[in-house]
């Protein structure tokens, strides 16, 4: 499945439980206020499930979202060791933090911005 759009990965993360996945990335918005896309690699680490097989929902979130949110919702060596690692805490903490996080339609904005961003340096095909 291919992402063309925020307003098709709003609905992908509407058809998902999205509740953790507002949590982390919450959380990751509480310790790192300037960092959208560290934020947005939180909101949809979880895509991955709905989107198919690991490599086409990776390739997926890179078109949309770029190469940072790609690498760090892979999780692999050429994201910052240091944001791996807090993703990894905000998703553990997520399990159990009880705090509202909001609603899904909060994020459209960033998400928004992420991709333009993106968008604007040339995604990868």
């Amino acid at each position: 499945m291919e992402l063309r759009s925020v307003e098709e990965l709003m609905d992908l993360l509407y058809a998902c439980r999205h509740q953790r996945a507002l949590r982390t990335a919450a959380l990751l918005r509480r310790g790192r206020p300037a960092d959208k896309e560290l934020q947005v690699a939180g909101l949809v680490h979880g895509v991955e499930e709905l989107l198919g097989p690991a490599d086409g929902a990776a390739h997926a979130v890179r078109h949309l979202l770029g190469e940072r949110v790609y690498h760090l919702v892979r999780g692999d060596g050429a994201a910052t060791d240091d944001d791996v690692l807090r993703l990894r805490q905000a998703d553990e903490e997520s399990r159990t933090a009880g705090f509202d996080a909001g609603v899904l339609e909060d994020w459209r904005t960033v998400l928004e911005l992420v991709a333009a961003r993106n968008s604007r340096l040339g995604a990868v095909d």
